[in-house]
């Protein structure tokens, strides 16, 4: 009994790594990609006069070819309260279970995963860096390929609650990301995301431009422009950069 349990166990971690490599050679800015990354980024924010800096670590490790750990710390800048101010805003921690992955004809596959983001804020929230709201925030999503084109299409959805701290979170997001290699190592990437804030029934929607380019098959540059979209938006512009370690 022990050894047939031990010979499926294998079959399937085997079925799921073949299904990972029949997706191609995914991109790290895809969240759903099964891929080891760590990314060293800044983000600027604009919003009515006051300037935020975002400093972070962003990365993944596959634990498991069925199982993803995403990982974040952020420091930020801020002119927030009228004063300068700087220190850590949060810790993210993100594992995603891949509980489907499969061709659907001699073109696209598809990957089904559902995760759970872990969001700690790290009590600076007086300095105008982050919230005082941790938070659990569950998900589902598909990740679309094309095998001919290197085409990447992925809906999610995503609840945010909180469970401690003085400000109350009750957020749904729904969010669409596209990603698009071309010419010779180069991706764009789209990513819009529509929240309903049900606290305070409004809807803080943003989206996110990336232009990237491969330097080799270990380093990867890349560029961020952003966008709040609406009356309820959460900031007017942004920029960014990143630099990707991809191992």
């Amino acid at each position: 009994m022990k050894s047939a349990l031990l010979m499926a166990s294998i079959m399937t971690f085997m079925a799921f790594e073949n299904a990972t490599r029949a997706l191609g050679d995914e991109n790290a800015s895809n969240p759903l990609a099964a891929v080891n990354n760590t990314d060293l980024r800044w983000q600027y924010f604009s919003d009515d006069g006051t300037d935020t800096h975002d400093l972070f670590v962003d990365g993944a490790y596959m634990v498991l070819p069925v199982l993803k750990l995403k990982y974040e710390l952020h420091y930020g800048f801020t002119n927030a309260t009228g004063a300068k101010e700087r220190d850590f805003e949060k810790i993210v921690i993100k594992p995603i279970y891949f509980a489907h992955q499969a061709k659907l004809d001699e073109t696209w596959s598809v990957k089904t995963a559902i995760g759970l983001d872990w969001i700690k804020y790290l009590g600076n929230h007086d300095k105008g860096i982050g919230v005082d709201a941790d938070q659990l925030g569950p998900f589902v999503g598909l990740a679309f390929a094309n095998s001919e084109t290197g085409l990447a299409l992925i809906p999610l959805v995503q609840h945010f609650t909180s469970y401690n701290g003085s400000v109350k979170v009750n957020q749904t997001a729904f969010r669409i990301i596209g990603l698009q290699p071309f010419g010779q190592g180069y991706w764009a990437k789209i990513d819009a995301k529509i929240p309903y804030d049900w606290e305070n029934d409004r809807w803080p929607i943003t989206t996110e431009f990336q232009l990237g380019y491969n330097l080799n098959q270990a380093t990867a540059l890349y560029a961020d422009g952003l966008v709040g979209i609406g009356k309820d938006r959460p900031f007017d512009i942004g920029v960014g950069l990143g630099l990707r370690s991809k191992y």
